[in-house]
């Protein structure tokens, strides 16, 4: 009864407010302390619900962009530019590291229960799984330029000092090619390493561009025409031809500079001067047996899938006969007489500097040596040699060179 009374009491002199807030602000301290006691197990879900939706979102956002940047090229883009190759490039890299990032702190944190763990972990691992399906197809299928890695469409097969790399060079401004710079000599001297080393070597395309590379040697290798078949039956093959008195003489001329010591012209290239015998033999004089050689070829390709190429027209009109070559390769005719201007010191067309250079792109040093002085009468007898094979090649080609009308005015031009 004094217990009662007393509280009777108390509950008379304090205000009922403040027994409701007293009571209130116990309560909420309750709460408050029974929240910070579970605070651990709400945070990891949420938290790794949240890296999990984040990490979705933009991994499929960059995905796709590049995708769409990759398959946009087939509706008239032809290649990136470099600033937009840089961007994507350091995109894919920089969520390729947000993702590490998030999965090594997920796999960090302390997980409320065994099965609420083994849940997040397996989804998380269901999704890098799917995406890294999807990049690795990438990887497989393109390079860092945005491109599939293919084994040529076309090569230019010969012949050596004919203008190849000429040829080559203007080819390559066309934004429909993409060519090897180097000679790969895959098909005579390197076959052996297959054919999946050979097309690592070749640069990337995008849908609608032409793989390429050129070996002249090729021409003259026996075993090539067969080899190419065996890759691809329907290849296209180019032949820059030339007076293959020109040609030879040439040729010897880019051996004088590496090999001062060797003997002149006239000695190598008869067995017997006296007599007037050619040596066949010799390398320079027996590449220009155009026939021989081009024989081997039509055992395995018809005349529709190769092309000939006039080394002295690709001197003096350039635009004309590239013009015919990029119909043959299927392309639209954009390197024109625009792209080219003629070099009075090395004796032949150069290419315009592009936007991007402050230099013309004319070829090297190798190029536009000085010929020696040949005795007229070995280059009439050579004309000579050479004027039956010339007929038969008029002849399997349907083309007529008109090499024979050099003969009195000699080779054309003192420099290659």
């Amino acid at each position: 009864m004094a217990f009662w009374s007393s509280t009777s009491v108390f509950t008379s002199k304090v205000p009922r407010k403040i027994l409701f807030m007293f009571t209130l602000s116990l309560s909420v301290t309750y709460l408050f302390y029974s929240l910070m006691s579970c605070y651990n197990s709400l945070q990891f879900p949420l938290q790794e619900n949240y890296a999990y939706q984040g990490r979705l979102v933009t991994e499929e956002t960059t995905f796709v962009t590049l995708r769409e940047k990759l398959y946009s090229t087939s509706q008239g883009l032809s290649e990136f530019t470099e600033t937009e190759r840089t961007t994507a490039v350091s995109t894919t890299r920089d969520h390729a590291e947000a993702e590490q990032r998030t999965v090594e702190w997920i796999r960090s944190q302390a997980s409320p229960t065994k099965s609420a763990a083994a849940y997040h972990t397996t989804a998380l691992e269901r999704e890098h799984q799917e995406l890294s399906t999807t990049d690795s197809e990438l990887r497989v299928n393109c390079t860092m330029d945005y491109g599939v890695k293919k084994l040529p469409q076309a090569i230019i097969i010969g012949v050596k000092k004919g203008g190849t790399r000429a040829l080559l060079e203007a080819l390559r401004v066309h934004p429909d090619v993409r060519a090897v710079g180097n000679e790969p000599h895959f098909f005579d001297r390197n076959y052996e390493k297959g054919l999946d080393w050979y097309r690592d070597l070749m640069p990337s395309t995008l849908e609608g561009q032409i793989t390429m590379e050129k070996t002249p040697s090729y021409f003259v290798t026996n075993h090539a025409p067969k080899r190419i078949h065996t890759m691809a039956r329907d290849i296209k093959l180019i032949i820059v031809v030339r007076n293959p008195v020109t040609r030879a003489i040439s040729d010897y001329t880019q051996t004088l500079s590496k090999k001062p010591e060797i003997n002149t012209f006239e000695v190598l290239a008869f067995k017997n001067r006296t007599l007037g015998l050619i040596d066949a033999s010799w390398s320079a004089l027996r590449i220009g047996i155009y026939a021989l050689h081009l024989e081997s070829w039509m055992q395995y390709f018809p005349l529709s899938q190769m092309h000939f190429v006039s080394g002295e027209r690709l001197i003096v009109d350039p635009a004309g006969e590239m013009g015919k070559v990029q119909d043959f390769l299927g392309l639209k005719r954009i390197v024109t007489d625009k792209h080219f201007y003629f070099n009075k010191t090395k004796g032949f067309p150069c290419l315009k500097k592009p936007e991007d250079s402050s230099t013309p792109r004319c070829l090297g040093k190798s190029k536009g040596r000085t010929h020696p002085k040949i005795d007229p009468d070995v280059i009439r007898r050579l004309h000579k040699f050479y004027k039956p094979f010339n007929m038969m090649f008029y002849q399997m080609t349907g083309q007529n060179f008109e090499w024979e009308l050099e003969e009195d005015s000699g080779s054309r031009s003192s420099q290659d």
